[in-house]
This record gives C-alpha cells, structure tokens and sequence, in this order.
C-alpha cells in the first residue's frame, strides 16, 4: 500500500517494487509490490518482525539491490533503468545511507571520515573541510573533530554516520537501526537527531527500528511484513 503522499514531488518513491530470491526450484519475495512514497522533510518509521523485508527494503531504496519489477525513483530519477555506473553516481550524489554500525575507519579522525567522502566525489579538499566542519558543529561534535573512533564514545561515532552520510547533501536519508546498540539516553539523542536534520535539510527519511517509543518522533509508521508493506498510522511527533 501507499503512503499518504507528500504535497511535493517525493524525494524517494518507490511503485509496485518487488524483490525475488532464488530458492532451490522456486523463488523468495522479498518485496512484495511495495508503494512508497516519501517527501522532502518527511521521516517514516519503518517497523516489523525479523525477516519481514524491512532490510530489503532498504537495499532497494539505496539502489544497492535491483527489484525485480517495479520502479525506485530518487530525485526525480528512476534508477532502474541506469546503468552500473550512472547508478553508483546517481547513489553517491542523492542518497544518504546510516548503517547500523559506523563502521568508521580507525586510522582517521571524525574530519577525515567526513573528508574521504567528498574526496571520492572530487570535491575540493578546502570546501570539503569547511562543510565537514559545520556538520560535526551540527551533530555535536565540533569538540571532537580531531578525535578517532577509539576515542569516541557509541553515540558520539553515530553521530559522525550521520554527519558523514549528510556530507553528499542527500535527497533521501535511509537509516538502519540507528539505535540498536545504544542505551535509551543515547537513543533518544540520535532519534531527534535525525528529526532535526530531516527538517534542516529537507531530506526523505526512512528509518528502519525496533524502539517503537521512538516512533512519535517522526512522522509515520509503516509496518512491514511477508513482504508487504502495510498502510501507515500518522503519528504526533
């Protein structure tokens, strides 16, 4: 089913998208022609049980997995029918993604993880350094931008993916259970954290968790399961 759809054109829209896996002699779907549709300034809560599709679902939407059927539009731009490379570029220049782990690099410091990124766009290292240094200022870390991964705490590294995921200056932001290893102090934190910069930037945010406490903190909820994608509830941020 569809999201209510936003008064703008979606940043990220998603029509009758499908996702089948071979499976011995048959098949496995993992998508089941989902419709989604999400707004510049919009973050959706996206929950439901293990297995229900939900990382598919995201895969998909970052353009790291072709549907099957259906189309994934981002930006304007429907990245089904590109080919490899204009994918990657189309990926690299309009979608944020936030994995459940940072995984950032422990040789370098919370500029130099923001900085590698606009190195593999080409950017400037000197316009690099200047955003770099305004979103860990956003993000909180200003303090702590010449500090490494070691040195910082869970939240603290979060909040570099973060920062590090808004250095593309996305149209849609998708977030993988951004909380999971946190504690619920922290959780909250990154939770409006998300809000905040989904409003700021105008960013289409689609955020994978489990804290349904977390859900009044965005705008909707949609549950996934077997595939499908249930109608969403409104919620009261």
């Amino acid at each position: 089913m569809t999201l209510n759809p936003a008064p703008s054109t979606p940043a990220l829209n998603l029509v009758g998208t499908t996702l089948e896996y071979p499976d011995g002699d048959g098949t496995v779907t993992a998508l089941d022609a989902v419709d989604l549709a999400v707004g510049p300034g919009e973050m959706i809560s996206l929950v439901g049980p293990s297995g229900s599709g939900k990382s598919s679902l995201l895969a998909v939407a970052a353009t790291l997995v072709r549907p099957t059927h259906g189309l994934v539009i981002v930006d304007g731009v429907d990245a089904t029918g590109l080919a490899d490379r204009d994918l990657a570029t189309l990926r690299r220049e309009t979608i944020g993604i936030i994995f459940q782990q940072p995984n950032l690099l422990a040789s370098l410091t919370a500029t130099e993880q923001l900085l590698m990124v606009d190195h593999l766009r080409g950017k400037s290292l000197k316009a690099a350094r200047s955003k770099a240094g305004e979103l860990l200022d956003l993000v909180g870390l200003g303090a702590d931008a010449g500090k490494r991964p070691h040195q910082l705490s869970g939240g603290q590294r979060q909040r570099v993916n973060i920062a590090r995921a808004l250095m593309g200056e996305p149209k849609a932001l998708l977030v993988d259970e951004p909380t999971a290893a946190l504690d619920h102090e922290r959780s909250d934190s990154i939770v409006r954290l998300l809000r905040q910069v989904t409003d700021e930037f105008q960013v289409a945010t689609v955020m994978v968790t489990h804290d349904t406490e977390f859900v009044p903190l965005t705008d909707a909820v949609a549950t996934m399961r077997d595939g499908r994608l249930t109608a969403p509830a409104l919620t009261a941020a």
